[in-house]
């Protein structure tokens, strides 16, 4: 279902939508089909450092936030929860799980916007 969502968020990740619609398309999968997608990370703007601006949200509503442009990158990378949303993150300050024990996924792609559509900068020329 993880897989699901991103391909759903790349989707969307057209120059003219909204961050907003990646956002929702995440979220819309997972839920549909019963899972829920963490809140409290997301995925980001890629540049001259790791994380940068923008927040790429796993939820949100078509149509809002940042205008997606040509040319912008962003790693869009679901969190899809079995239970619960909510998570914690453990002593070691890198391990996440989730509060309430319940399994969870995650995967993440990075795509340029181009005049074309999403292109992907992460996936394998190669399959495995």
């Amino acid at each position: 279902m993880t897989l699901e969502s991103l391909e759903a968020g790349i989707s969307q990740s057209i120059a003219g939508n909204r961050l907003g619609d990646i956002s929702y398309a995440v979220q819309s999968v997972a839920e549909r089909n019963g899972f829920s997608v963490v809140r409290d990370l997301t995925g980001h703007g890629i540049g001259r450092h790791m994380h940068e601006d923008p927040p790429v949200p796993n939820f949100g509503s078509p149509g809002t936030g940042l205008l997606l442009k040509e040319g912008m990158i962003l790693a869009i990378e679901p969190m899809v929860n079995a239970g619960g949303y909510e998570i914690k993150t453990l002593e070691d300050n890198w391990t996440v799980v989730t509060l309430d024990g319940s399994l969870s996924a995650h995967f993440e792609h990075t795509v340029a916007i181009t005049q074309n559509g999403a292109e992907s900068l992460t996936l394998p020329e190669e399959p495995f």
